[in-house]
């Protein structure tokens, strides 16, 4: 449910309003727009009687919310949320290119293509440091060394760092992290999601192997409801029947509905959707073409060698030529 009030309603007729709520158990999301505040009633609003509610001086109106999903609803926050990375931004009006390689090697080799996409215009360096893998026999990562290598690459470079998060009971190492990457795997992982939304670090959420846009939104949804709500969605492809040609099939059509049905900015991975190097550069601009927040693109100094993924990767020369691509686009 939310009610959505008079301009000109005073703090303390506000703060009335919002103990009154409380009083009943619910828990209050108050959103403040550029031209009205929306006051979001969330739990077991049945005890709520929305006659009196709509009756009060300063509601203009009351709407009852038939998603599950209610904290990332855009019926709540009508406003485009934008999440604070460093000194950068994704959502809104800015576009965030998040690159790197898919699994943390070495120093040497995270230094250099740090370098290299910042160069090319990347806002944001990518690598994984805990890596789950289908297989228990591939390489898992270097886990917290995988971490330590990441934040001297942010300190040499400037570059806000995204990693991704396999356990709870990883969060100590993930202090100077700036972006918790939540995989596909773990999507819904609930009791991951629960320990995320206790923490304010923006968490990057990747859509499920066969997750539905609600199960999706719900997950988002068990992360805000632990009180953080800096959360960048990530559409990454879904499972299809062909496995020859694409790895998944890149579910564009999910950014303009995300972007009706929720505040939350939207990025897309071209590289984990397709699989093939080949394939990325179509994908992004596609990506950039139909409205999405930004790009996630796995990128290595020498793919031919990558632990990880080799084969979805671009060298910084190709990423260099994505990015002017995807600029205009951008432009255009």
């Amino acid at each position: 449910m939310i009610a959505v009030l008079k301009n000109g309603t005073s703090e303390k007729q506000l703060e009335g309003l919002l103990n009154w709520i409380e009083s009943l158990g619910l828990t209050v999301h108050l959103s403040r727009g550029d031209y009205q505040t929306i006051v979001g009633l969330v739990g077991d609003t049945s005890r709520v009687d929305e006659d009196l509610l709509r009756s009060l001086d300063i509601v203009e109106s009351v709407k009852r919310i038939s998603e599950p999903f209610k904290s990332a609803n855009r019926k709540f926050h009508p406003d485009n949320s934008v999440v604070k990375v460093g000194d950068t931004s994704v959502g809104g009006d800015i576009f965030a290119v998040m690159a790197g390689p898919c699994s943390v090697e070495s120093e040497e080799q995270v230094l250099e293509i740090a370098k290299a996409v910042k160069a090319a215009g990347a806002t944001m360096l990518r690598g994984g440091a805990f890596k789950p893998r289908t297989s228990p026999y591939d390489f898992q990562g270097l886990k917290a060394d995988g971490i330590e290598i990441l934040l001297h690459a942010k300190k040499e470079t400037g570059l806000p760092i995204v990693t991704e998060i396999m356990n709870a009971n990883h969060l100590p190492l993930f202090e100077e992290v700036d972006v918790i990457q939540v995989g596909a795997r773990n999507m819904q992982n609930f009791e991951l999601l629960k320990e995320l939304g206790r923490t304010k670090k923006p968490i990057l959420l990747k859509r499920g192997l066969s997750a539905t846009i609600k199960e999706w939104l719900m997950s988002a949804e068990y992360i805000m409801a632990g009180g953080n709500e800096n959360i960048i969605l990530c559409e990454r492809g879904i499972r299809s029947y062909d496995s020859q040609y694409t790895r998944n099939v890149l579910d564009l059509s999910a950014i303009p509905v995300l972007k009706e049905l929720t505040h939350l900015p939207v990025i897309v991975d071209p590289s984990h959707a397709t699989g093939s190097a080949r394939l990325v550069k179509p994908m992004a601009l596609a990506a950039t073409a139909c409205g999405a927040h930004g790009l996630m693109i796995e990128v290595h100094n020498n793919p031919k060698a990558a632990l990880c993924d080799g084969a979805q990767s671009l060298t910084p020369a190709q990423f260099d030529e994505v990015m002017k691509s995807v600029n205009h686009i951008r432009e255009i």
